[in-house]
C-alpha cells in the first residue's frame, strides 16, 4: 500500500524510496518487527488472562526430571501476534497491483497454514486435548493449502515456466521436465511445503529456537528471490528469471522481522509459545519461499536445523520399529542433547550458530554453479 507514495515522487523526490524492492524489504522487516516487539508484553497478558495455556505435551514422553514445570503456566498461541504482524507489514509495504500476484499468494498460504495451527491449537487448549486436531485431518489440510499455493504459482503468468524446472544445486542448468513429467516438481513441491510446515513444528520445542532459526531462512530466501528478480544478477548466476518475484523479498523480510520482534518475548524464559498457529505458518512460508525460488533441495541445507529435527524423529521411529533399540536418547533431537546435559539456552544457541552456518553454505552456492 505504501508503495503507491512513490506516484506522488514529482512533488516530493524522497517518496520515490518507496518504488525500490530494497527499501520496502527493510521497512517491511522493521514494521514486522515493531508489531510484534511492541504488541507482545500486552498479547502475552492477555492470553495469560484468557488462561489460553495449552495441555502438558511433554508429561509422559520426557523423564520427569528434564520436564520445566514453569512453562505449563506460559500462554501459548502468541503465533496469532507473530503471523499477524507480518501479514500487516506485507500488506502495507507490498506492491499490491503486481501482475502475478505472488505476495497475495505468499500471504494467503501462511494465513491458511495459521488457521490450521489455531484449529489444532484451539483443540489443545480448550478441549484439552494434548495431541490437538487428529494428525491425518491435519495433514489433509496441510496438502491442501500447499496444493492451492502450487498451483497458483503454476497459473501465474511468468512463473509457468519455471515450476516446470527443477534447480540442482552446483548445476548452471535447472533440469526441465516435458511433457507429463512436469508432475514431479509439482508434486513434490507440495510436499516441500507441507514437510517444511511440520519439520518447523517440531524444531518449536525450547524458548526463541524455531523463531531465530526461522531469521536465518526467511533472509536467505529474500536474498535468492531478490536475485531472481534482478535480470542482470539472475543471469550471471544462472538462476531463473521471474518478472514480479522481487515482491517476495518483501514478504520474506516481514517474516525475518516478525520472527526478531517475537523473539525478544520468547527468548528464554519465554513470557509466550508461538504454538501451532505460529509454527506452522513459518514452516509453510518458508516451504513456499522454497518453491517460489525453485531452491527446494537448498532446503535442506537452509533449514538444516528443521531437517536435523524432523530426519531424527523418522529415524527414531523406524529404528524402534524395526529392530526396537532407539538411535538418539530422546527426539526431536534437541532433546536427545537435553539428556545429554546441555541446558535449554545451550541447545538454542549452538543451533542458531548452526542455522546460521547452513544459510551462508547455501548461499555459497551461487557462486558454485
Amino acid at each position: 500500500m505504501l508503495y503507491y507514495l512513490s506516484y506522488f515522487s514529482e512533488n516530493f523526490g524522497p517518496l520515490r524510496l518507496f518504488d525500490y524492492i530494497t527499501f520496502r524489504a527493510g521497512g517491511a522487516a522493521a514494521t514486522a518487527f515493531l508489531i510484534v516487539a511492541l504488541f507482545g508484553s500486552r498479547f502475552a497478558a492477555m492470553l495469560r488472562n484468557f488462561n489460553i495455556r495449552a495441555a502438558a505435551r511433554y508429561e509422559g514422553v520426557l523423564p520427569e526430571e528434564l520436564l520445566d514445570k514453569r512453562k505449563n503456566s506460559t500462554p501459548c498461541m502468541g503465533g496469532i501476534l507473530l503471523i499477524g504482524g507480518v501479514l500487516i507489514s506485507s500488506l502495507l509495504w507490498s506492491k499490491w497491483q503486481a501482475s502475478n500476484g505472488i505476495s497475495w499468494i505468499l500471504m494467503g498460504g501462511t494465513l491458511g497454514f495459521a488457521m490450521i495451527g489455531f484449529l489444532d491449537d484451539f483443540m489443545k487448549v480448550f478441549m484439552q486435548k494434548r495431541d490437538g486436531l487428529p494428525g491425518k485431518l491435519k495433514l489433509i489440510g496441510q496438502f491442501l493449502v500447499g496444493g492451492i499455493v502450487v498451483w497458483l504459482f503454476w497459473t501465474r503468468p511468468g512463473l509457468h515456466d519455471a515450476m516446470q524446472s527443477f534447480v540442482v544445486p552446483f548445476l548452471k542448468t535447472p533440469l526441465s521436465f516435458g511433457k507429463w513429467w512436469w508432475i514431479l516438481p509439482v508434486f513434490s513441491a507440495a510436499i516441500i511445503i507441507v514437510g517444511a510446515a511440520n519439520a518447523v513444528n517440531f524444531t518449536d520445542g525450547k524458548d526463541g529456537l524455531a523463531s531465530g532459526c526461522t531469521i536465518f531462512c526467511s533472509l536467505s530466501y529474500a536474498v535468492f528471490t531478490y536475485l531472481m528478480g534482478h535480470q542482470i544478477f539472475a543471469s550471471y548466476l544462472g538462476l531463473n528469471y521471474v518478472d514480479g518475484i522481487g515482491e517476495a523479498v518483501v514478504f520474506a523480510a516481514a517474516l525475518g522481522g516478525g520472527c526478531v520482534g517475537f523473539l525478544w518475548h520468547n527468548c528464554h524464559p519465554a513470557s509466550m509459545f508461538m504454538g501451532d498457529t505460529g509454527s506452522l505458518a513459518l514452516g509453510g512460508a518458508v516451504g513456499m519461499l522454497a518453491v517460489l525460488s525453485r531452491q527446494e533441495l537448498l532446503l535442506a541445507l537452509i533449514g538444516g536445523v528443521y531437517v536435523m529435527e524432523i530426519v531424527s524423529v523418522m529415524i527414531q521411529v523406524a529404528s524402534f520399529k524395526l529392530t526396537g533399540k532407539r538411535v538418539f536418547l530422546c527426539t526431536p533431537i534437541h532433546h536427545h542433547f537435553e539428556r545429554k546435559g546441555w541446558t535449554e539456552t545451550q541447545i538454542v544457541v549452538r543451533f542458531w550458530i548452526l542455522s546460521g552456518i547452513f544459510a551462508l553454505m547455501a548461499l555459497a552456492t551461487l557462486k558454485l554453479r
